[in-house]
């Protein structure tokens, strides 16, 4: 993504969009769409879900041979700007397996939808007791290789030792690496270019903004909201770990929000409200200190979260800090939580977010 195309956004553009199906006989369909949009939403266990709308009632599978070459497919679905010089910019907005597609077989319109490859690894469930051990990189990279031998897995995390942790059958190989992920203090999700990526969440206040939404002629705000609210908030969170397998002592950390100006201090007027967690791979205090602080971002965060609209912007990634400034001049710093990108040239593009501070 170029600087051109951020000051673009905030100007008069044309946008371009690009949707290809990827066939499981080899044919790489340009569907010619009439709207649709991407969900990403970091609150969920598969990120990024889309709908396409096509005109063509050709795409429904009707013949055996049309179910084979459908049901796994994929969707590769970008957005981006068209400078009206010839060139165009165009970013991904994610990478899909193909789950339905439905309409009306002789005038259409007909409706795809999908979600991102994490989902093949979700739907993988054990059908035998799967063993894992060694690190957290290599434990989470042999959960989604096992469904996908193919996936790309790319860490900017410190590679955490861990202990044994064998999985049950029917147990959930995602839900696994996210698990085993915790251990690093890290998460693993399945990026816009359909890759598994092993990351922990970026300080909101130490990452630099991505992208500033201003209030001000030229600008892409459009309106906000700022809330607080104790549904679901904890401030504390312990991890625990225990393997008896191994012959590791049980350990266990207890993280809180220690910061006396928070609203959810531990100890403070909001109460103690803590969650528990617990791994046999979690063996060394480190790894329960990782996961009970990584827990325990996710936990406090929704007490301080926003709601901003904005003209779209398709390079967006959860965990971006944003740069808000509103009508009366104030500035916060926002972390992106969830947002829909449009298909189509009009529409909002209202983003949640996970925590907000204000900006000096």
């Amino acid at each position: 993504m170029s600087d051109r195309f951020l000051r673009r956004l905030a100007e008069p553009h044309r946008v371009a969009t690009s949707v290809q199906l990827f066939l499981t006989d080899g044919r790489v369909l340009d569907l010619e769409h009439t709207g649709g949009s991407v969900t990403v939403d970091r609150g969920q266990a598969i990120r990024r879900t889309c709908t396409v709308t096509v005109a063509d009632p050709s795409l429904i599978p009707r013949t055996p041979t049309d179910q084979l070459a459908t049901y796994g497919a994929r969707l590769r679905i970008s957005r981006g700007i068209d400078y009206g010089d010839g060139t165009q910019e165009l970013v991904p907005i994610g990478l899909f397996r193909l789950d339905t597609a439905d309409g009306d077989i002789n005038e259409g319109p007909v409706s795809l939808q999908g979600k991102d490859l994490s989902a093949i690894v979700a739907d993988d469930q054990f059908t035998e007791p799967f063993k894992v051990s060694g690190t957290v990189v290599g434990a989470v990279t042999a959960l989604i290789q096992r469904s996908i031998p193919t996936a790309d897995v790319i860490s900017s995390i410190v590679d955490t030792p861990i202990g044994a942790r064998v999985f049950d059958v029917e147990g959930d190989p995602w839900a696994g690496a996210q698990e085993i992920a915790a251990a690093a203090g890290a998460e693993v999700y399945c990026n816009a270019d359909g890759v598994f990526v092993i990351a922990s969440l970026p300080n909101l206040l130490t990452t630099p903004p991505v992208w500033a939404i201003e209030a001000v002629e030229g600008g892409v705000y459009i309106s906000a909201n700022r809330a607080m609210s104790s549904d679901g908030v904890r401030n504390g969170v312990l991890a625990r770990g225990e393997n008896t397998s191994e012959n590791v002592a049980p350990v266990s950390f207890l993280a809180v929000d220690d910061d006396p100006g928070s609203p959810t201090y531990w100890g403070g007027p909001f109460g103690r409200r803590p969650k528990f967690i617990s791994s046999s791979a979690y063996t060394t205090l480190s790894a329960c200190a990782q996961a009970a602080n990584a827990e325990l971002a996710k936990s406090k965060a929704p007490n301080a979260s926003g709601d901003i609209s904005s003209l779209p912007n398709a390079a967006l990634e959860p965990g971006d800090v944003l740069r808000v400034t509103h009508e009366d001049g104030t500035r916060e710093l926002h972390q992106a939580a969830a947002f829909t990108v449009p298909l189509s040239e009009a529409g909002d593009f209202p983003i949640s977010t996970i925590s907000a501070k204000e900006d000096a």
